[in-house]
């Protein structure tokens, strides 16, 4: 068996082996207590931050790639309108959308995630906005909470469960529908049709839930879809 393996089987181990009535309430308690420490600390520096747009894509997206000059790109025009920027903090998409964001002397906010490996903080993080997590579904809160707009680039597992928590919580109104937009129609395209032609036709979802999905192919289409639904709504960035 490889190291790999028995690393996985060991830890398997440990999390199914029988715990007493004290060992589960001593850990269960100190997770409860560094949920709300990562819950408080979030609220308290996002708070301030403003109107900020979440540029969601994968990490392992190297800046020689097309989509990493388009997030670069595209954070940089948001934060001209106006808008800070949020990102999961890490490299590839992150990265670039932190990048753009930092040299237009935009807001550029980094909620980073710790990781045995892949994730690790990018430079072009506002020393003041940068947050560190060891809970996934915490650092969800915060971006679905503190984001006015988002702008999911091509990723992986991550980015499509940032994805669909964002359309899952809008479409059960738990969340004011704010612009979604898929970066990349080549890319996205493939999960549209899947969506029209499963879930949409096993009556699943509903034809009107498709529309909070938008698909665009450059910066300045998906700069003009955040632009266009604050017009609509006389709404301004307040930085």
């Amino acid at each position: 068996m490889e190291e790999k393996d028995k690393t996985q089987e060991e830890e398997i181990r440990e999390a199914i082996k029988p715990k007493n009535w004290n060992e589960t309430q001593t850990s269960d308690s100190w997770e409860v207590f560094n949920v709300m420490s990562e819950l408080v600390e979030g609220f308290k520096k996002l708070s301030r931050i403003g109107p900020c747009v979440s540029i969601f894509g994968s990490a392992r997206t190297k800046p020689e790639n097309e989509y990493y000059k388009l997030a670069e790109e595209t954070a940089y025009l948001l934060t001209k309108k106006g808008f800070g920027i949020i990102t999961g903090g890490g490299p590839g998409i992150m990265e670039a959308a932190n990048k753009g964001a930092h040299f237009s002397s935009g807001k550029s906010v980094g909620l980073n995630i710790n990781l045995p490996f892949e994730q690790h903080p990018n430079l072009f993080i506002d020393n003041d906005k940068f947050l560190n997590f060891d809970f996934f579904f915490v650092r969800k809160v915060m971006f679905m909470k503190y984001s006015q707009g988002y702008i999911v680039f091509p990723g992986g597992f991550g980015t499509l469960d940032e994805l669909f928590e964002a359309v899952t919580l809008i479409q059960t109104h738990k969340m004011v529908k704010f612009p979604i937009i898929l970066f990349g129609k080549k890319y996205w395209s493939g999960l549209i049709d899947w969506i029209k032609n499963h879930a949409l036709k096993e009556k699943n979802i509903s034809a009107e839930n498709l529309k909070i999905i938008t698909l665009v192919d450059t910066p300045e289409q998906a700069v003009k879809e955040i632009d266009i639904f604050y017009k609509k709504y006389s709404l301004k960035p307040n930085f």
